[in-house]
């Protein structure tokens, strides 16, 4: 007989092709993409043409093709996962498709590595999502943690543009607007003194200073346990004064010292090397936290790119930022910024990661009141006076901040000259002097107090007349024509709509944090912590996936019996 077999390259259907062919039978293998194990046929099981025609001619059909996520086609992204992998060196490697699938579980379920391994053991649903037989055991946990770092930030990022680039195969994801939002992340840290921060990094320092002369670090413990012994009964801050000045010392030396003559050559050597430098800098960094206008300072030397920042209330961590489509509520881009981060600067980049990955023009975006930023709505839209610039062509609405109220005179009503060095009030003065505020991208105009004192319009020019070096002054930003653009935008009924559907991406946001373990870093370092946050998308995505092309399915289905 002829004997058709779908899902031959699967684990079930493997046995069968190798059984049935030792038979008198003749077996066709099916198989939805090419196999090198096997001579099969490539056929797509969800298209009623292609399975017809496969299976012309046949007597039995085996029918063992399943995808346990259909909305997902894992298999898609076993090129860009196996890119990472060598293949001629080392043993052959856990297939990185199921070490995909088994991260993906971690976060669907919010599970430690621990946790989701023992789970593919006794949970059959996690079984068939792996397309693993009853005799398969799980590799050890700490197989996560290396393909994890195989594919480092940049890999995960491949991943979850994948995912989305499926979605918008699907006919999911639009590219009318974008919601953007961002929300804290807590570190997972203790935030310590500065005297056990400056501890911590001394030991870390000499850890890493000893390859190259450990005769030198011998002789720099000995002398800690000798500075700690002298200073047990002083005060913390004198403690702290000793601990600074020897960290001072120390980093001295660690900067004259020459590169080894075997750092190209040897691996280990580079290893090392690398590990002393990046010790120092952070040792530079701690030194730096020292001065009294020092800002961002260092939390903790285990996770030293975790900033103190406030979300409504202040927390230690990241802030990570998202970007959904607002027809699908698909995430289309994702970052992580420390806490405090340019929310309207990381606009910008998603913008551009988006459009980079799938090549697609955004026609509009949506933010809160982070993105009343001139140099953002410039990138954004381009100039709003030059017809020439139309920046990314990414029309953006965002929330006015609040004009100051009252009747004195506005810097709009002060009119620029032509270059631009001067201005002129409404009583017809011009101002005398003219200076940059770099910080705030603004032009400071200054007029003299004999011109403002007799003034018949001082009153409502000038705060308090009479008084100061000056008379009135007049900042004009270089981006005043884009916040009009903006505040004008703001009164149309469209910004209506938009700003209606914005909360949709705070929603979101609440899912990935709250309902995925979002919210807390399961990982030291802002690249981990990004990894975590696209792996949790990721998760949400193919939920909202499975939902809408399940919609849309149904609605074909209703339609069939409706014709019929």
């Amino acid at each position: 007989m002829q004997i058709a077999v779908t899902g031959a390259d699967g684990t079930v259907g493997k046995q069968a092709v190798a059984a049935l062919e030792g038979t008198d039978h003749s077996v066709t293998p099916l198989t939805h993409s090419e196999s090198e194990e096997l001579n099969s046929e490539i056929v797509d099981v969800t298209e009623p043409d292609e399975v017809s025609k496969a299976l012309s001619g046949h007597d039995i059909v085996v029918h063992l093709a399943a995808n346990p996520s259909p909305e997902a086609d894992w298999e898609a992204l076993r090129e860009t996962l196996t890119s990472y992998y060598s293949a001629n060196l080392g043993q052959p490697a856990i297939d990185p498709v199921r070490m995909l699938k088994l991260e993906f579980l971690k976060y669907r379920h919010n599970l430690s590595d621990q946790q989701v391994m023992g789970r593919t053991v006794t949970d059959v649903a996690f079984r068939y999502f792996l397309q693993v037989g009853v005799m398969f055991r799980p590799p050890d946990p700490s197989s996560l943690c290396r393909f994890r770092a195989r594919l480092g930030e940049e890999g995960f990022r491949k991943v979850f543009d994948a995912l989305v680039g499926q979605a918008r195969q699907a006919g999911l994801v639009k590219d009318r607007l974008r919601l953007k939002d961002a929300s804290h992340v807590v570190a997972s840290i203790a935030v310590q003194t500065t005297l056990t921060i400056v501890a911590q990094v001394r030991d870390r320092l000499l850890s890493a200073a000893e390859p190259f002369d450990a005769e030198w670090v011998a002789g720099q413990r000995i002398e800690t346990g000798l500075l700690r012994e002298r200073t047990k009964e002083q005060p913390n801050e004198s403690r702290l004064s000793t601990r600074v000045t020897h960290l001072q010392e120390l980093v001295a030396w660690a900067e004259q010292q020459p590169a080894p003559a075997d750092l190209e050559t040897n691996p280990a050597t580079a290893w090392a090397w690398e590990k002393f430098q990046k010790t120092l800098a952070l040792a530079r960094k701690i030194l730096q936290d020292r001065e009294p206008k020092a800002n961002r300072k260092t939390l903790s030397v285990h996770d030293p790119e975790a900033r103190r920042g406030k979300h409504g209330e202040f927390y230690d961590g990241y802030l990570v930022d998202i970007m959904m489509d607002a027809d699908s509520e698909i995430i289309t881009q994702v970052n992580v910024l420390a806490a405090g981060g340019d929310e309207a600067r990381d606009a910008v980049d998603l913008v551009r990661g988006e459009q980079a990955a799938h090549g697609n023009q955004i026609e509009s975006l949506s933010i809160d009141g982070a993105g009343f930023n001139g140099e953002m709505m410039r990138e954004l839209e381009g100039a709003a006076e030059s017809e020439e610039d139309t920046g990314l062509g990414v029309k953006t609405f965002v929330p006015p901040k609040a004009q100051p109220s009252g009747d004195r005179f506005t810097s709009d009503e002060f009119t620029p000259n032509e270059d631009e060095s001067a201005v002129t009030c409404p009583a017809g003065e011009t101002s005398r002097y003219r200076q940059r505020d770099t910080g705030r991208n603004a032009t400071i105009y200054r007029f003299t107090r004999e011109q403002c004192d007799g003034c018949p319009l001082l009153k409502r020019c000038v705060a308090k007349p009479h008084q100061g070096a000056f008379g009135r002054s007049v900042s004009k930003n270089d981006y005043e024509a884009e916040y009009r653009r903006a505040r004008a935008r703001a009164k149309t009924t469209q910004f209506e709509e938009v700003r209606r559907t914005h909360p949709a991406v705070e929603r979101k946001l609440n899912e990935v944090l709250n309902h995925h373990g979002g919210r807390r870093a399961r990982y030291w370092g802002r690249a981990k912590v990004h990894v975590q946050q696209l792996m949790t998308a990721s998760v949400v995505n193919v939920k909202r996936m499975v939902t809408l092309l399940g919609q849309l399915r149904a609605e074909s289905a209703l339609e069939a019996t409706a014709t019929h």
